[in-house]
């Protein structure tokens, strides 16, 4: 077996986990947002873009918990790799680590594009 080591994915982890964290702060902060144009609109089309919005944001925020959950269970898992081999790990299980780092950059994307898209929103009906 190949072994490689595990430093990396430490890492990775904290980074992930601190980016997912800002996202859910920011989500807050857009529903915030949100309900400031419920308060200052009742128009049947601001609050059909007020319910896909809703609904976006419960979406994500699913996914910022399935995602976290994802690379919790993978720490520990590379975390117990590296107690039984010396602070590396199969190098075989790298595909998954780098699985997960797509994971995160995509829901990275897929938010930016939400929060555009919010924005653009936001601006009509402020």
């Amino acid at each position: 077996m190949n072994y490689t080591s595990v430093s990396h994915c430490g890492n990775d982890h904290q980074v992930w986990i601190k980016a997912i964290d800002f996202y859910k702060d920011d989500l807050d902060l857009l529903e915030g947002r949100l309900i400031e144009i419920v308060k200052k609109n009742n128009v049947h089309d601001a609050m059909a873009g007020v319910e896909h919005f809703q609904n976006q944001f419960i979406v994500q925020r699913n996914n910022i918990d399935e995602l976290r959950h994802s690379i919790r269970e993978h720490d520990g898992w590379v975390a117990g790799e590296a107690k039984e081999h010396a602070g590396r790990m199969d190098s075989r299980h790298n595909g998954e680590h780098a699985q997960l780092k797509d994971q995160v950059d995509s829901f990275g994307k897929i938010f930016n594009e939400l929060r555009h898209e919010f924005n653009i929103f936001l601006a009509k009906w402020m």
